[in-house]
């Protein structure tokens, strides 16, 4: 293989990775799709009360964004008071394994440096 071969590889690598953090970063995205992804069906308040420190605009916002990227599915349930559940979608789903791993590499992290 030559030179020029592995480096546009590996570059196409780092916009793949620089993609996937554009659409996933920030403080509360990988936590708000856990908790979607744990539970499969989250109202608003389930999230709010899933993810420690988000503001309701906060989630309000993140929320839209995962929306836009076809990550999650808002359904208005025909409720009173009227109430909104938020699903993955079946692309979305795809981030099953990422959250896995996250999950395991965490309890090992938190493990490795707490001694416990």
């Amino acid at each position: 293989m030559d030179e020029n071969h592995c480096h546009l590889g590996h570059k196409k690598e780092i916009m793949a990775v620089h993609d996937a953090m554009d659409v996933l970063n920030g403080k509360w995205k990988i936590s708000i799709i856990s908790s979607i992804c744990y539970y499969n069906k989250r109202r608003f308040s389930d999230i709010l009360n899933d993810v420690d420190g988000i503001s309701n605009k906060m989630l309000s916002k993140e929320l839209k964004e995962l929306e836009i990227n076809k990550l999650i599915k808002r359904t208005v349930l025909d409720t009173q008071p009227i109430s909104v559940q938020y699903q993955l979608t079946e692309y979305g789903m795809t981030l099953q394994k990422i959250i896995d791993n996250l999950t395991a590499w965490g309890l090992e992290h938190r493990k490795v440096i707490t001694g416990k």
